[in-house]
């Protein structure tokens, strides 16, 4: 696997000029001619980009998706991750930008930590964000100060541009909000096919033969990333995958607690547990009760 390690490396890739900072770089896709270089076929990087695509046409493959290119569509794409282009496909007569900005520029800085609280950069390339007009031309008006930036460094020009990365990334949170509650009648439909999952998995007693439900096989099922699946659940329920899961662990173990006579570690099984003291935990942490608490309230004939 090739290794992109440097922005500068990045732009002789691109065919472009020494960036104007060593760790950061805003990228005119236009101005921009990708090498025929082996390194496409699958490379990772050590910086994070941000990816504005306007009128550009190319697949990507990001992780395990690919990705087609769409009018006035951002990105997230993080360090160390694995990505292809096809270069048949890459045609970047139409306007776009990338902003990258190399991992050991946020060393030292608060951003370091909070932008892992960014869940977009997990995102698959397809949960893309698609902007509006005026969303587009927020974030290009950032992208040219954090540009005008990089050409003077000084002891101040770390510090300007990160808080323009922050303003920019803070932007993105709101605009994928807004997207997640603009776009109704499809979420709507993953929200019921979520709960028809979950249904099916304890319904049809899965967990004792499979395990444990977790976070990344709802959101395979579903053909989402698990960070995109529980930003949409968080927006339009209050919860993400994982609290949902719980809920319904704790809501059939009620059930057999109250309806049956299984003992604690048979109940534990059917619902995925291998340790009986596992199950035990987590009904407490939730209910404040332990299971045979709750089971002493009702009486079995």
């Amino acid at each position: 696997m090739n290794t992109i390690q440097s922005v500068s490396a990045f732009h002789r890739l691109l065919s472009l000029p020494e960036p104007k900072h060593p760790l950061v770089s805003v990228i005119n896709l236009s101005e921009s001619v990708f090498l025929d270089d082996e390194v496409w076929k699958g490379f990772v990087n050590r910086f994070y980009c941000v990816a504005l695509k306007k009128e550009a046409t190319g697949k990507v493959r990001y992780g395990q998706q690919h990705y087609d290119y769409d009018k006035g569509v951002l990105s997230f794409t993080a360090p160390n991750q694995v990505h292809s282009l096809d270069l048949q496909t890459i045609d970047c007569d139409g306007k776009g930008y990338l902003l990258i900005f190399h991992e050991d520029f946020l060393l030292k800085h608060p951003l370091a930590q909070t932008i892992l609280s960014f869940g977009f950069f997990s995102y698959s390339v397809n949960e893309a964000l698609h902007l509006s007009e005026d969303e587009e031309n927020d974030l290009i008006e950032i992208l040219h100060k954090i540009d005008k930036e990089c050409q003077h460094i000084d002891r101040h020009t770390q510090e300007i541009i990160l808080s323009q990365i922050d303003l920019l990334l803070n932007y993105s949170k709101r605009f994928y909000e807004r997207q997640f509650i603009t776009r109704k009648n499809g979420n709507h439909q993953l929200l019921a096919k979520f709960e028809q999952f979950l249904n099916d998995y304890f319904n049809q007693e899965q967990a004792a033969k499979n395990g444990l439900l977790t976070v990344q096989q709802i959101a395979e099922a579903m053909n989402l990333s698990p960070n995109y699946l529980s930003d949409l659940l968080r927006i339009h329920t209050g919860q993400n995958t994982q609290q949902h899961i719980h809920e319904k662990l704790i809501s059939k173990a009620k059930e057999k607690l109250s309806s049956t006579q299984l003992s604690i570690s048979e109940i534990a099984y059917t619902l995925g547990f291998e340790h009986a003291q596992s199950f035990s935990t987590l009904f407490k942490k939730k209910t404040n009760m332990a299971p045979l608490e709750f089971r002493a309230k009702f009486k079995f004939n």
